[in-house]
């Protein structure tokens, strides 16, 4: 199908600083670095604690891993966590705090690596979610985890959590800080590592797609770059267009990396939202 969105207005008149600077998410917040490294630390602390069913293959790449985070119940829901980094960059280690909330209301939490550009496609990294998704519905539950799957990601892989919402072991999902419609990525220098073709960018634009009919929250922060918000608020549009399940949440003055907060707090918003997808 033809993309209701694609550029922001004016686009084609941008000068290359002006196209990278709108989706320049370290640029736009003056603490990124700071942030970061109080996550991964949080992180390290967090998984250290949780040893007991890390680094699990689910293919032969070497990022084909999960890191699993059971509950006491293994009926309970499970929150998978897809990291971002423009699909070139960070790791799931350094996001194992994201699992804080749901274990505190009694869900599993699940994060699953994948490859980055440029050593993997876009294709291809959508392709190894998919496995990987796979691989948690057939092997869960022998590490405790047999409930229902609600896939969550953040900037690239809220992207990927919309697409994975169509996996048929999916029941709902929550996307954070997402890309939605990829054609001016083409235009950045995020493109350099990415390379990607027009059929990717026809193909696996959620915004292309056809609307998928189960929840998904699509949630973005106040303070984020003006395109992420908009892409959330029109994608959002789209599927409510269709009649489809799922509330647009806005953070009020969260910046790109603080989003996050609201998903591993244990009474955080993001939390309490993804329990209502279920509800």
């Amino acid at each position: 199908m033809s993309t209701p969105y694609a550029f922001a207005e004016g686009w084609r008149y941008w000068a290359q600083k002006e196209r990278d600077d709108a989706y320049n998410n370290t640029g736009m917040v003056p603490d990124s670095a700071q942030q970061i490294a109080a996550r991964n630390a949080l992180s390290a602390e967090f998984r250290a604690a949780r040893a007991g069913h890390l680094d699990l293959p689910y293919g032969e790449a070497e990022r084909e891993k999960w890191d699993l985070y059971p509950g006491a119940d293994p009926a309970a829901p499970c929150l998978v966590f897809i990291h971002g980094g423009y699909w070139q960059r960070n790791r799931r280690e350094d996001f194992a705090i994201l699992a804080q909330g749901a274990l505190a209301m009694g869900w599993s939490a699940a994060l699953p690596g994948y490859t980055l550009a440029p050593d993997a496609s876009l294709t291809a990294i959508t392709w190894q979610v998919s496995r990987a998704l796979d691989w948690l519905a057939a092997n869960g539950p022998a590490h405790g985890i047999a409930g229902p799957i609600v896939v969550s990601g953040w900037s690239a892989g809220g992207h990927l959590a919309a697409l994975a919402a169509e996996h048929p072991a999916v029941t709902a999902a929550v996307a954070m800080s997402g890309i939605y419609e990829l054609a001016p990525i083409r235009d950045t220098y995020l493109d350099e590592k990415l390379r990607l073709t027009e059929q990717e960018v026809a193909d696996l634009s959620p915004i292309r797609r056809p609307v998928v009919q189960k929840p998904i929250a699509i949630v973005y922060g106040g303070a984020e770059l003006p395109e992420l918000r908009r892409q959330s608020r029109v994608f959002h549009r789209i599927r409510a267009e269709a009649q489809a399940p799922g509330p647009l949440i806005p953070i009020p003055g969260a910046d790109h990396f603080r989003v996050l907060e609201s998903l591993w707090n244990i009474d955080g918003a993001l939390t309490r939202a993804a329990a209502e997808l279920l509800r």
